[in-house]
């Protein structure tokens, strides 16, 4: 049974927000109402939908005990209830609780893993396949720190990614990713095994994660890198210590001001995900879910070069066609492990 409480309830304060904006709302809060009511909106669409359907449904019921309807309703009737299920299956999915990040922007980590000069060329990859799939979405992708190998591969690259619903469609990329495949620089044509890890975090609001200014220490440093933009630079580099974790950040924009901004930026990405991390853990105890648990050593996809095959090892996907997903064709992929993380969230909702 679906809550009737809590549709009255959603119905109710979207009603609310639609005429509090439409009357004019004060101009300090017109932001966050418009947020609420955007995120709203597709819930309280299923719920007048699945309301409508069910009122027909009554109509045609009634209708059976009228002689002069009966043959109309007995008609109608069974191709109206043969729709509810999947009504009622579209306003359970727009009821689940939503992560409040999905809305967010993203920061992307991407660091080869074993594998040596081919992995760091994967890496290279796996950052130009994001970059399409950005593009192609209409998002903003912002290198924040990036370093290279001499044969153009990737030793380590951060980037934040702006755009609508940027975390929800990243958030299950996070883990180890391997590719098979025949190296450049292999001259006996063998096929190696190398892997990047991905890690893509949330951005964090100030308001989310507050750093005392004494548990970080800020230096400066010449931006280092061969030629180019990096000739005649002034120390414009900063790297951020957060001491109570360890964790060090670097960015090397040529604007120092911007490079603070931007450090901060992903030291607090890190901070937020790590207590979302531990919050997580604490609500999953011993069960963890199958995707979406952000653990990176997890080994999430198989890049097969040969037989330009790609396996999603968390929900046993196959696709034949790498070359599309590696010019940033992702939403196969993406729609299938956000199905998958909805079946499951639905059935521990009904369980």
């Amino acid at each position: 049974m679906l809550p009737e409480d809590r549709l009255r309830q959603i119905t109710d304060r979207f009603e609310f927000l639609e005429a509090k904006l439409s009357a004019g709302a004060d101009p300090a809060r017109i932001a966050d109402l418009s947020r609420e009511y955007s995120e709203l909106r597709p819930v309280a669409e299923q719920i007048a939908a699945w309301r409508a359907l069910t009122a027909e449904i009554a109509d045609a019921r009634a209708m059976l005990d009228d002689p002069e309807m009966c043959d109309l309703a007995e008609e109608e009737l069974p191709a109206l209830e043969a729709r509810l299920p999947e009504a009622e299956k579209a306003l359970q999915l727009a009821l689940l609780p939503r992560d409040e990040a999905d809305a967010r922007p993203a920061m992307i980590e991407i660091r080869p893993g074993t594998g040596g000069d081919e992995a760091a060329l994967f890496a290279a990859d796996l950052l130009r396949m994001y970059a399409r799939y950005a593009e192609a979405r209409g998002w903003r992708m912002e290198i924040v720190d990036q370093q290279d190998t001499e044969l153009g591969g990737i030793k380590e690259v951060v980037a934040r990614i702006e755009g609508e619903n940027v975390f929800a469609r990243l958030k299950y990329e996070s883990g180890v990713h391997r590719v098979q495949r025949v190296p450049e620089t292999e001259s006996g044509g063998r096929i190696h095994t190398s892997a990047a890890t991905v890690a893509v975090l949330p951005e964090a609001e100030a308001v989310d994660i507050d750093i005392p200014a004494g548990d970080i220490r800020i230096d400066t440093m010449r931006a280092s890198g061969a030629g180019g933009q990096h000739v005649n630079t002034t120390d414009s580099a900063v790297r951020i210590t957060h001491i109570p974790t360890g964790i060090v950040v670097t960015s090397s924009e040529k604007s120092q001001h911007r490079n603070r901004e931007i450090a901060m930026a992903v030291l607090r990405a890190r901070l937020y995900d790590a207590e979302r991390s531990r919050a997580d853990a604490e609500r999953a105890s011993d069960r963890r879910s199958q995707i979406g648990t952000g653990d990176r050593s997890e080994r999430i996809r198989t890049y097969n070069f040969p037989q330009g095959r790609l396996t999603d090892h968390r929900i046993n996907l196959t696709l034949y066609k790498l070359d599309q997903v590696m010019q940033g064709d992702l939403d196969e992929i993406i729609d299938a492990l956000t199905a998958d993380d909805q079946a499951r969230r639905l059935s521990e909702m009904q369980g």
